[in-house]
């Protein structure tokens, strides 16, 4: 089993294996490949309607099968390595620049490899690209939210404590807390302030909406030596065991949750549904995603969402009834 951007990487790796092997037994390339039969039987299915735009017969991926072999008779080109036009560098160098001078910005050093790198291939687009200048917008926010971002701004820079009431939707419970901040930051459409939470005793993100006060204290910002910013690549939320565990069946058409939020299993089924584990930061978000999925995911469990999900499903048909 694998995931929809784990399918794409093994179908383009797919035809060069298999034009080095014509006529190789399917139960061979699938033991070669860390695949099932049948999985590379669907792999071969989809890449038979694959192709150049235009879809003629000349543009279409093409398959010869005898008996239990296979054999690649027309590539549309994806033998080829993917090379990029003087534009397309161009921009990824003027990209890549940019993601580089990000405050805060995780694994930098990977980035500037990769760009350095692409920068020795381009050549003289590279020289073009020092004559583009991008400014990003800063994310809008409320007169109120501003006013507060503005305060942290000026505790980071004076490097002083912070009492914070803050409201954890989570455990929907309000709390006192003192932290040590150490940046503030957006993402995903929100403003965070990322600090050493006393209480805690671990780096925390607090979200700046959620703040009903804000105190600088006169005591200076302590965060121990070990505290490290948050890597953010794979976004905000950071699972932990302490959360609901949910299990839900989906078809294929709910699979792409898959790839936009962390789980913890995935399991293909023989009938080709698949059992999905993720947690979730609370009960409520989840019956709201379980809603969105409807009719193509089941609850399987905790048992609280299956009752929740299911009284706003009767609540809905009674509605419907009511029209």
């Amino acid at each position: 089993m694998s995931t929809p951007a784990g399918r794409l990487s093994r179908l383009l790796n797919l035809v060069p294996y298999l034009l080095a092997r014509p006529g190789i037994k399917i139960a061979d390339a699938a033991a070669d490949l860390g695949v099932t039969e049948r999985q590379l039987r669907d792999d071969l299915n989809l890449l038979w309607v694959c192709g150049l735009p235009g879809y003629g017969p000349g543009d279409l991926i093409d398959m010869s099968f005898d008996g239990d072999s296979v054999t690649v008779t027309y590539d549309a080109g994806i033998n080829r390595p993917l090379r990029l036009t003087a534009d397309e560098a161009l921009a990824l160098i003027v990209a890549l620049r940019l993601l580089v001078n990000t405050p805060g910005l995780p694994k930098r050093d990977a980035v500037e490899r990769a760009l350095a790198r692409i920068e020795a291939a381009a050549g003289d687009v590279a020289n073009t690209a020092d004559n583009i200048a991008v400014q990003l917008p800063v994310p809008e926010v409320e007169s109120t939210e501003a006013e507060k971002v503005a305060l942290l701004r000026a505790a980071v820079e004076r490097q002083r404590a912070l009492r914070l009431v803050y409201y954890t939707a989570g455990r929907d419970e309000t709390t006192e807390r003192v932290v040590d901040p150490m940046r503030v930051l957006f993402a995903a459409g929100w403003a965070y302030l990322e600090a050493w939470c006393r209480r805690a005793r671990a780096v925390r993100l607090f979200r700046v909406d959620r703040m009903d006060t804000i105190t600088e204290l006169d005591e200076p910002a302590a965060p121990p030596p070990d505290a490290q910013p948050t890597d953010l690549a794979a976004g905000i939320f950071r699972p932990t065991p302490d959360l609901p565990l949910i299990t839900l069946r989906v078809t294929r058409e709910a699979r792409w949750i898959v790839e936009y939020y962390p789980c913890e299993q995935v399991i293909e089924e023989p009938d080709g549904t698949w059992l999905v584990s993720l947690r979730a930061s609370d009960l409520s978000w989840a019956r709201r995603l379980v809603l969105r999925l409807t009719p193509h995911a089941t609850v399987l469990a905790p048992r609280e969402l299956i009752e929740a999900v299911t009284e706003e499903a009767r609540a809905a048909l009674a509605a419907y009834r009511g029209v």
